[in-house]
């Protein structure tokens, strides 16, 4: 088995002991992404609307570097410091998939990275567009 790391501006925080995504074969695996804007590498100011577009397009960022859009994810699990929040994360989310949308897990925690109140992890399959 044969693993490539990917990586971007958004990436993670210098020297941390992750990759923002392995590829092996025609899946890859993109770590949790919180709404880090790459250009400052601190989180994206603004509200919660802003914070779950900001997690979206780093992951869309990362598949980018593999040929991939958001299309080609199978799943993803939503981790959210406030329950309350999912509607409105899941109206946001929703308009960044067409077709057959991703399977999806959304689990309340109780801190995140940076005191973020989102981060967002995926598995995409090249090939698996809708």
């Amino acid at each position: 088995m044969e693993k490539q790391g990917i990586f971007t501006e958004a990436g993670p925080l210098q020297g941390a002991p992750y990759t923002p995504a392995v590829r092996v074969g025609d899946t890859v695996y993109v770590s949790g992404q919180i709404p880090v804007d790459p250009a400052t590498s601190r989180l994206v100011e603004g509200d919660f609307e802003d914070q779950v577009r900001q997690c979206l397009r780093n992951l869309a960022s990362l598949l980018k570097q593999e040929g991939l859009s958001l299309d080609n994810i199978v799943k993803t699990t939503v981790f959210l410091t406030d329950l309350e929040q999912f509607g409105e994360m899941n109206k946001i989310y929703g308009t960044y998939f067409t077709g057959v949308k991703p399977a999806r897990s959304t689990i309340q925690i109780s801190r995140l990275p940076l005191d973020s109140s989102i981060e967002i992890e995926a598995i995409a399959v090249a090939g698996a567009t809708s």
